[in-house]
């Protein structure tokens, strides 16, 4: 993991935590149900960010390692999460844990993987993994479909800075988990998530590509998506729709 991609996100924390999504119930249930994990088993949660994904594994009895290397994430996690038992934040980076030798029963990585170093996190996967426990990679992945969501995706190609350099969306292919796993299914829930003109509006922000305020580009992008919002919402709403991509797998 770069220094840049351990940073980048410092700005956009607020917005991160306000409105990005977590993730649906179906998704957890079937990580666990793979993994063949139950109240009290040990996961590391890597890239955990401001805690969204970590959320779901304590809230079903895990103990987790929460690894995050970025100070103002990790520390807004810790507050939201700090009254778990099994919450155990650590700062590190996803190549280099600090944490023992084939000392967790699962590995988890939501919405960071495309940031990591891959080689180096494999490594280190097999290196604090119990025998025959399994890699779990996940992403909330925005649909392209015709009408909102595509018209969404061609705004912030044309206004955020570099989005294609660091996203997820077009560069996270199966080509990348034939490389990453020794064998792996994958497995897909679609849900859509709703929001006001304000939620649209954060939830944009949240992305590390986003301009921020003073930059060319901020203004243009918030009255894109004012537009785009009145072409399409019903209700003072529109449905922000995803396809949660859990990839489970033996490294």
């Amino acid at each position: 993991m770069s220094q840049d991609s351990k940073e980048r996100f410092t700005k956009h924390v607020d917005n991160y935590v306000k409105y990005r999504p977590g993730y649906p119930a179906e998704a957890m249930d079937c990580l666990l149900r793979e993994c063949g994990l139950s109240q009290g088993s040990v996961v590391a949660d890597i890239g955990a960010g401001t805690g969204k994904f970590t959320r779901g594994l304590l809230e079903r009895g895990l103990t987790v390692y929460a690894v995050e290397p970025n100070d103002a994430m990790r520390g807004a996690m810790e507050e939201a999460l700090s009254g778990f038992d099994g919450f155990k934040a650590i700062k590190a980076a996803a190549e280099e844990t600090g944490l023992p030798d084939a000392s967790v029963e699962a590995i988890t990585a939501a919405q960071a993987f495309h940031w990591f170093d891959q080689a180096r996190f494999r490594q280190e996967c097999g290196r604090i993994l119990k025998p025959s426990a399994k890699v779990c990679l996940i992403w909330n992945r925005r649909t392209t479909a015709p009408g909102f969501m595509q018209d969404y995706s061609g705004i912030i190609k044309r206004l955020y800075d570099d989005y294609a350099a660091g996203s997820a969306q077009e560069h996270i292919t199966a080509a990348v988990f034939d490389d990453f796993f020794a064998e792996y299914k994958i497995h897909n829930f679609f849900w859509g998530d709703p929001h006001d003109f304000e939620g649209l509006w954060g939830r944009s922000l949240s992305n590390s590509h986003a301009p921020a305020p003073g930059h060319p580009n901020h203004e243009p992008l918030r009255a894109a998506l004012r537009e785009l919002f009145e072409k399409y919402q019903q209700n003072g709403q529109v449905i922000f729709t995803y396809k949660t991509e859990v990839v489970i797998g033996h490294v």
